[in-house]
């Protein structure tokens, strides 16, 4: 599946919901389907600056493709990071890099989180856009 097909698969998703307290919900059950990130990995380095609630991403290239693995000690935002991980991992650096990840306006994601949780969300990007940048 395309860097934009799964998009529209998770805008798909998404409208299925009329009210916010629903997709919140939606965002919570994705953050429990995230796989497992080994305690030895929440390190420093792998945390993600400017987010309220801890997160920590690590990434590794195989096959010029880059696969992400994340944690967060808070539910909603280990969901939000288990949708980026679901739309970023496993796709190569350029087609990461030529993402405008307007994803997170589509849905309405950004505009329904507070302001930290959204400067975080915009971390979380920015950390995903770096790692993509480096790997190439």
């Amino acid at each position: 599946m395309t860097l934009l097909e799964t998009e529209n698969e998770i805008i798909s998703e998404f409208s299925m919901f009329d009210d916010w307290l629903d997709k919140y919900e939606y965002i919570i059950d994705l953050g429990k389907s995230l796989d497992s990130f080994p305690e030895s990995s929440k390190t420093d380095e792998k945390l993600i600056k400017g987010c309220q609630s801890r997160v920590w991403l690590d990434w590794k290239t195989e096959d010029g493709k880059l696969y992400f693995q994340a944690d967060s000690d808070a539910i909603i935002t280990r969901g939000i990071i288990s949708l980026l991980i679901r739309i970023y991992s496993g796709r190569t650096p350029e087609e990461i890099l030529a993402s405008d990840f307007s994803v997170v306006e589509k849905i309405g994601l950004k505009q329904n989180l507070s302001p930290t949780r959204a400067n975080g969300l915009l971390s979380m990007i920015d950390t995903i856009r770096s790692a993509a940048e480096a790997a190439r």
